[in-house]
């Protein structure tokens, strides 16, 4: 079991990494363009070819850059003609992949939380690959609807608020997060390959063939490249959202996914329209208000936060440390040990061993969040620690942590 968590925890490894790069150059290349159509000086300063949108010039790395947007299409093609689709690609493939080692071959301990659901973990992933095509079909539909951008930006919410709370109820909160991420990476990538790529094909191609090309592809294609733009930092803040307990293991996880997704597409739309010369301070502003009114509504408070901690009933006599101690080394150690026997933890998981008294205490706090407040530990309750047992936790926290 060692060496087959060993594997996979390489391959969790140097997947997630190229999925980062290959994220970078996605999004670094996305954000670049939309700056660049901002930032285009309309009419061209050379007004001589009447084909020309607009045109900028820019200094970087030592070197100056003349760059032009045409209207529709050059009379003649360049050679080479360069075009920015395998990142996104490549992005999306890596993701899959990742998602299939960390959370499809490990769907009982990432996806399932049998007190949410109690599903198999075949029905965890056919339902999770079924929704990736559910997701993109639903999308594509709303776009075919004779409405404006904004309409679309308003009842595209409404869609994705649902499909949180939805998904809320059938996989665990660390799975609902990867699960809505992924269905928005997966609807990012495929509108580069269903609608961008397809549409500038047909525009190289009628320019090949000298036939005039049809403007409106270049519009759709532009379409979906804003909507791809507007979705990249919800998706960042999936891809970084394990390290957060305090979000996906809250009660109403679902809402604080859709309010980080808010926020994420504020700041997104205020940096748009900064580079049009439009420095709206009004959408940071909301977007900073968002995030402090989620950090005060979800900060630990007297009374239980989530479902899990409002069904523990505290004993009311003190806990020995004795007591905690045989909780942690049944419960805990599979994975917090300095040979951990859990299948997925081929080394200490996040570094942490409960080797001693002192260790124990100093993570109390940790402890709390995790295994109290949250119940995101044991993942997926694998080692079934009871509610009893995590209420003595919660008791001999809330008295201080003592060890003597």
């Amino acid at each position: 079991m060692f060496l087959d968590a060993y594997i996979a925890a390489w391959l969790d490894l140097l997947l997630r990494w190229a999925h980062v790069i290959t994220g970078i150059a996605w999004i670094g290349s996305s954000f670049y363009f939309m700056w660049l159509d901002a930032r285009l000086n309309v009419p061209p300063r050379d007004p001589e070819n009447r084909d020309v949108a607009g045109d900028l010039w820019a200094v970087h790395g030592g070197g100056f850059y003349h760059s032009q947007k045409y209207k529709v299409a050059p009379a003649e093609l360049p050679e080479p003609l360069h075009w920015f689709k395998w990142e996104a690609y490549f992005t999306w493939i890596t993701g899959f992949l990742l998602l299939i080692v960390v959370y499809y071959l490990n769907a009982d301990v990432y996806l399932i939380d049998s007190r949410i659901a109690d599903i198999s973990s075949g029905a965890a992933i056919a339902a999770s690959v079924g929704l990736l095509l559910v997701g993109w079909y639903v999308y594509c539909g709303l776009c075919a609807l004779r409405i404006s951008d904004g309409w679309i930006a308003l009842i595209g919410s409404g869609y994705v608020l649902g499909l949180c709370w939805g998904l809320s109820n059938f996989y665990s909160g660390r799975g609902m997060f990867v699960q809505a991420g992924a269905m928005l990476g997966t609807i990012m990538a495929a509108n580069v390959w269903r609608v961008i790529i397809p549409s500038q094909k047909q525009l190289v191609m009628a320019v090949q063939q000298d036939v005039k090309p049809d403007a409106t592809l270049g519009m759709k294609a532009k379409r979906r490249s804003v909507h791809n733009n507007y979705l990249t930092l919800p998706v960042v803040f999936v891809m970084i959202s394990p390290h957060y307990a305090m979000t996906y293991g809250h009660a109403w996880n679902w809402l604080i996914l859709f309010a980080i997704f808010v926020v994420g597409a504020l700041v997104r739309h205020y940096f748009n329209l900064r580079n049009r010369g439009s420095n709206v301070v009004a959408w940071p502003i909301a977007a900073a208000v968002v995030v402090i009114i989620l950090a005060i509504a979800i900060a630990p408070r007297g009374s239980p936060s989530s479902r899990f901690e409002s069904n523990l009933a505290l004993p009311d006599r003190a806990v020995a440390f004795e007591e905690v101690r045989d909780i942690i080394e049944a419960r805990c150690l599979a994975c917090h040990s300095s040979e951990p026997s859990h299948p997925t933890a081929p080394v200490p998981a996040g570094g942490v061993v409960f080797d001693s008294p002192r260790v124990i205490s100093v993570w109390s706090g940790r402890i709390y969040e995790r295994a109290v407040r949250t119940g995101t530990m044991p993942p997926a309750n694998t080692t079934q620690m009871t509610d009893t047992e995590r209420a003595i936790l919660a008791k001999w926290i809330s008295d201080g942590a003592g060890v003597e």
